[in-house]
């Protein structure tokens, strides 16, 4: 049986810049392959389709970074670069009865009734967005990162001002790329904004999530100040910078398929399918940092040894053979199928339906108003985002007419 004292570790790209061959060569060595992080940390990534989805329901895997021999220890490189995903407090870096006071009382403002109610608010900011576009524009700027942005900020109830800001610095925390220093900095600064946005709800309440987590604690829910920033902080991340990559990973699919947009448009596929095969074909997420052992354990015939980390591959896992026919080739005509870009588990995405109810009503709007939509000339692909966190491309020019 395999180890890490028996395998040589892939170097991951940490620009991103192939991610998809990347993942076709890790998914090559087995379900779950030897990495190396920036800084060289090692983790497992966990490639196909059925190994990782028993993974993500698996108890004896955790995601408090406590379990994490090489953290525990004080092992990792000063200013690495993936630290948020290990030592924010809130639900990412939680397990047992943590995890589940947190998610229950984020889930109470995530409804599936409440999520759709907010219908109308989000077509009237996608139509807002929409209104002023002609001619050649860059789509991702333009309209996938202010809608979904614009909502989760309403949710949060985050000033408007500070949006482009916290933006800006959360695109820093998901990059793997990142100086050594610079994402320290970056959540240094976030959390400052965060914590004086929650300080500004504590005396002055709204009808927002902000306002609900420090009410929750309050009432004797036991949910500290660190917990309370710490969850604004996922929700932010999480709730804008996905759906920004589904949405531009949607859009370019379509537009390299004009027969099957023509389908999409004429009514013979849903935009619901559209949403899920990107989220298959092109998942926004691509390795998603870490969880651990929490004793040894066999993961697709490999030992993995308590304390040892592991990564989420979820664009490998979506283009993997065995689980999908033709799974390098974007249908959203695929019989409907689990795909796990959007997690598996206890720790399955809880804004899910909403990033799913944000990309079908972005899509149609963008069709509907410009139904002749165009990849625009640019005499170049467009670069990936430098991350293998983050999957999608960083530009997306178009043409509407």
């Amino acid at each position: 049986m395999e180890t890490s004292e028996t395998l040589s570790p892939v170097v991951l790209d940490p620009f991103g810049r192939s991610q998809h061959q990347e993942n076709a060569r890790l998914r090559e060595l087995g379900p779950v392959a030897l990495v190396e992080l920036p800084g060289g940390v090692p983790a497992w990534a966990v490639t196909h389709h059925q190994v990782l989805q028993e993974l993500l329901a698996d108890p004896r895997v955790g995601k408090d970074p406590r379990h994490w021999t090489q953290y525990a220890e004080g092992r990792l490189p000063v200013g690495w670069p993936l630290i948020n995903f290990v030592n924010v407090p809130g639900m990412i870096t939680t397990d047992g009865a943590d995890h589940r006071r947190l998610r229950s009382l984020v889930g109470q403002a995530l409804t599936p009734r409440r999520v759709e109610a907010m219908r109308p608010r989000i077509q009237e900011l996608t139509d807002r967005l929409l209104d002023p576009v002609q001619g050649e524009f860059e789509l991702r700027e333009a309209f996938a990162y202010p809608l979904p942005m614009r909502v989760i900020g309403e949710l949060l109830g985050l000033p408007a001002a500070d949006q482009d800001t916290l933006h800006a610095l959360s695109s820093v925390l998901i990059s793997s790329s990142a100086e050594p220093g610079e994402t320290l900095a970056a959540q240094r600064d976030l959390l400052a904004l965060l914590g004086a946005l929650a300080e500004r709800k504590r005396v002055r309440p709204g009808d927002d999530l902000t306002s609900a987590l420090l009410a929750a604690r309050e009432a004797g829910d036991a949910l500290s100040g660190e917990e309370v920033v710490g969850t604004m902080l996922t929700m932010l991340v999480a709730g804008h910078e996905t759906t920004l990559n589904l949405i531009t990973n949607a859009v370019r699919a379509l537009l390299a398929d004009p027969a099957q947009l023509t389908r999409v448009r004429a009514g013979e596929l849903d935009w619901s399918a559209v949403v899920e095969e990107t989220l298959r074909y092109d998942s926004p997420v691509g390795q998603f940092p870490l969880r651990y052992a929490i004793e040894d354990i066999v993961v697709g015939g490999v030992l993995i040894r308590r304390g040892e980390a592991l990564l989420a591959s979820y664009a490998a896992a979506g283009r993997d053979g065995a689980q999908y026919a033709d799974a390098d080739t974007f249908d959203a005509a695929r019989p409907p199928g689990r795909h796990l870009s959007l997690g598996h588990g206890p720790h399955f995405c809880i804004g899910a339906g909403l990033a799913r109810l944000e990309a079908e009503i972005a899509l149609r709007a963008l069709f509907a108003r410009f139904p002749d939509l165009r990849a625009a000339d640019r005499g170049t692909p467009p670069e990936p985002v430098a991350s293998f966190i983050s999957n999608s491309v960083r530009e997306l020019w178009v043409v509407a007419h």
